[in-house]
């Protein structure tokens, strides 16, 4: 492969490639450096497993993360279990296994503390605050996040900071703290716009995008989604598309476009389960039944609101249920 430099160092380069954003060839080039030294295997597993996650690809992620762990546990290698296990618990997030992604995330924090690792643990305590939010824990959660952003700081990782900023705005909103969450959503887009990562940057303007719906900013919210949602195309981001179709379903919704509501809700809703992102499922589901309600579709709108429902209490993500079903409650 052009560029690529020779076999002796294949995870180096897959983890250059993957520092850049370049996803899609960091997993191409694993699929070609694969077998060029049998001793790396796991790692080069681990590493396609991120760039196949990062591209929505969950069901190769696993698939990789899995054969990675098994080898990294046969070598006791600790260091390798921490990491691929921290991964499997974003993955069973984004595929609504909170439980298992609770016991994956908590096994890794507690490596990442025996091993000294300051990163890791920085990574595992921003993945566990994002159960406890959707769990309905937003103090737990901000405490955790709060961790995980001095961790971050103190090492120099711009990425981790864009991320946790990003996930505090989230959870500011839900605790209708505006000031804090404006702030928050603020700092994840300058540093995102530091780094130049085109998905990192769609991420941040979504939160940003979202905090400005919340205080009444809907021309802002807009123009911002609208260009999140160029930007996860230019990614190939399917996760960060469909995140961008739910809250364009929102801003429609609050815009008095139930027909545009329904459209973009739908459209997320569709990529969210090809790509088996069951709680972005669920949400973009909950969109689309407050659209059809409005639109006189009534036994689609019930349809789709036992699926939000459903999948929400399944999760056990107490703060979208209790969300959805008030809003739900207020429009009858």
């Amino acid at each position: 492969m052009p560029g690529l430099p020779n076999s002796e160092r294949p995870a180096q380069t897959l983890r250059e490639l993957l520092a850049a954003g370049r996803y899609q060839e960091a997993l191409g080039a694993y699929r070609v450096l694969a077998g060029a030294d049998a001793r790396q295997a796991p790692e080069l597993q681990l590493i396609g497993a991120t760039a196949a996650t990062r591209l929505g690809d969950f069901s190769s992620g696993v698939s990789l993360a899995e054969s990675a762990l098994g080898l990294f546990r046969a070598r006791a290698d600790a260091d390798g279990r921490m990491r691929t296990l921290n991964l499997l618990g974003v993955i069973a997030i984004e595929n609504g296994r909170l439980d298992e992604a609770e016991s994956c995330l908590g096994e890794a924090l507690t490596l990442a503390r025996q091993l000294g690792d300051g990163l890791m643990e920085a990574r595992s305590s921003n993945n566990l605050a994002s159960i406890a939010d959707m769990r309905g824990r937003g103090e737990l959660a901000l405490s955790l996040y709060r961790v995980a952003l001095l961790s971050y700081q103190r090492l120099g990782d711009r990425r981790g900071a864009v991320e946790t900023y990003h996930n505090l705005g989230l959870t500011f909103r839900q605790l209708e703290r505006w000031q804090e969450a404006e702030d928050a959503t603020g700092r994840a887009v300058h540093h995102a716009e530091v780094m130049g990562e085109v998905a990192l940057l769609a991420l941040a303007l979504t939160g940003r995008a979202e905090t400005a719906l919340g205080r009444g900013g809907i021309h802002v919210a807009r123009r911002e989604a609208e260009r999140a949602g160029q930007l996860a195309r230019q990614a190939t981001d399917p996760v960060g598309e469909a995140d961008v179709g739910r809250l364009l379903g929102l801003i429609e919704l609050t815009a008095g476009d139930a027909e545009a509501a329904l459209r973009v809700a739908e459209a997320a809703r569709s990529i969210a389960e090809r790509v088996e992102s069951v709680l972005l499922q669920g949400e973009c589901a909950a969109v689309a039944a407050r659209a059809l309600r409005r639109l006189g579709r009534t036994a689609e709108a019930e349809n789709r609101h036992v699926e939000a429902v459903t999948i929400f209490d399944r999760l056990g993500a107490a703060r979208l249920l209790k969300k959805f079903q008030q809003a739900w409650e207020e429009e009858a």
